[in-house]
């Protein structure tokens, strides 16, 4: 009887338990889509384009904060910026890049304005006009920046992020560095 009752209660002290925790029947996403300045920070490159504009669009599942504390997200973006010349010796370029981020909220979303860092590792595509190819690099990407929650859809922020990208290339050791900062604008769904 002892064995009974001591298996009865490891099967009903989880199942008690599981019944105070309310069920999620979703997890919750943000969609966000952003466009800003780009600037070039450093870059081994004989190309001097050194200004730009970016676009992206980001698909993000939220991991944490589900019940009030400041939440965490884990997001696909698909980014696109444009190079432009700087000078007639300059040509321009174009810069897709796309893998995975993570981004914190520092304060839960009912306090309005939330501020946030985030990180990111992806893949980055250059191509430059004129030269057959493209080039494909690693890039590491670091954001902080601004949420504004409303009690509508639409929930604007303001990011500003540094990337620095790696291009191996064969035979040569070492790789070609490309790091830029970008000030962007967008709105989450």
């Amino acid at each position: 009887m002892k064995r009974f009752s001591y298996l009865l209660g490891l099967f009903l002290i989880p199942v008690s338990l599981s019944a105070q925790v309310p069920a999620i029947s979703k997890v919750p996403k943000q969609i966000s889509f952003e466009t800003g300045f780009a600037r070039m920070a450093g870059t081994e490159f004989t190309n001097s384009a050194s200004n730009g504009v970016s676009f992206l669009f980001d698909y993000a599942w939220q991991l944490s904060g589900l019940n009030g504390r400041p939440a965490a997200f884990i997001s696909v973006p698909l980014g696109y910026t444009q190079w432009f010349p700087d000078s007639d010796s300059s040509v321009s370029a174009r810069v897709i890049h796309y893998g995975w981020t993570v981004r914190h909220e520092l304060r839960p979303k009912s306090a309005g304005w939330v501020p946030y860092l985030g990180y990111g590792l992806l893949l980055n595509n250059y191509a430059q006009k004129g030269t057959e190819g493209r080039i494909f690099g690693h890039q590491t990407q670091f954001a902080l920046g601004l949420n504004r929650y409303t009690q509508k859809k639409l929930n604007p922020y303001v990011q500003l992020d540094y990337s620095m990208t790696n291009y191996p290339q064969w035979g040569v050791k070492g790789s070609l560095r490309f790091n830029f900062v970008q000030l962007k604008l967008g709105l989450r769904i």
